[in-house]
C-alpha cells in the first residue's frame, strides 16, 4: 500500500487544508470498497466563497423543493480553473448536461478506490454527461502521476492547488462527489465508496 503523504498547506488555503486533514481520507487501503471503515465527520471549514451551492444534509436534493432561479443556477457553474494539461477551463461549458465533479487528492486511498468506477462512468456517458476531476491538496506533478497510474486520462482534471473550486462547492473532504443536473443544481454531495452508485445517480438525471 502506498504511504499516505501529508498535504503541504499553502497560506492561501490554510483553512481548507486544515478541515480536510482533520476529516481524514477515510480509507485504510487502496480498494475503497463499501466495507472500508467510514470516514470521520469532516470538521467545519471556513465559509465558502459567495455563490457556492448548498445541498441538503443527506447529500440529496429535497423532494418537492422549489428550483432556484436561472440566475442562481448559472452562478453555480461560474468558476474557472486550469486542467492538468495546462488548458483553461470554464465551468459554464458544463451547462446543458448532468455533471459529476470528483474532488480527489493524490495520496488518498479512498480516491484510488473510486478511480476505476469513475473512469468507467465517464466513458459510458461521455456523450451525455460531464465528468470532471478536481484535484487538490498536493502538487501538480503528484496529481499527474495519480491520473497516469490509475487510468484516469479519459476525462479532464483540474489542478486546483489554490483550493478555489473546492471552496466554491464547500468541499471539506477529499473523495467527495458533487453531482449536478443539467442546469447546475446540486442533486448529491458526498463520498461514494468505490464509486458505488455513481452510475445510478447519472442515469436518474438522464431520465
Amino acid at each position: 500500500m502506498r504511504r499516505q503523504r501529508t498535504a503541504r498547506p499553502l497560506a492561501a488555503t490554510a483553512a481548507l487544508l486544515a478541515a480536510v486533514v482533520l476529516a481524514g481520507c477515510g480509507g485504510s487501503g487502496s480498494g475503497g470498497s463499501a466495507q472500508d471503515s467510514s470516514p470521520e465527520p469532516a470538521a467545519s471549514a471556513a465559509a465558502p466563497a459567495a455563490g457556492a451551492p448548498s445541498a441538503p444534509a443527506d447529500g440529496s436534493a429535497a423532494p418537492g423543493a422549489a428550483s432556484p432561479g436561472a440566475e442562481n443556477l448559472a452562478s453555480t457553474l461560474q468558476f474557472k480553473g486550469t486542467t492538468l494539461d495546462g488548458a483553461a477551463f470554464d465551468g459554464t461549458t458544463l451547462a446543458g448536461k448532468p455533471t459529476v465533479l470528483w474532488f480527489w487528492a493524490p495520496w488518498c486511498p479512498t480516491c484510488k478506490g473510486q478511480a476505476k468506477e469513475t473512469a468507467r462512468v465517464a466513458a459510458e456517458y461521455a456523450d451525455r454527461a460531464n465528468v470532471v476531476g478536481v484535484a487538490g491538496l498536493d502538487r501538480k506533478d503528484a496529481m499527474g502521476t495519480f491520473v497516469a497510474d490509475n487510468g484516469l486520462d479519459g476525462f479532464p482534471h483540474l489542478a486546483d492547488e489554490s483550493g478555489n473550486v473546492w471552496r466554491k462547492f464547500a468541499v471539506t473532504q477529499q473523495s467527495t462527489y458533487v453531482v449536478l443536473d443539467a442546469t447546475g443544481r446540486p442533486t448529491h454531495t458526498g463520498v461514494l465508496r468505490g464509486g458505488e452508485g455513481l452510475a445510478d445517480k447519472v442515469r436518474e438525471l438522464l431520465g
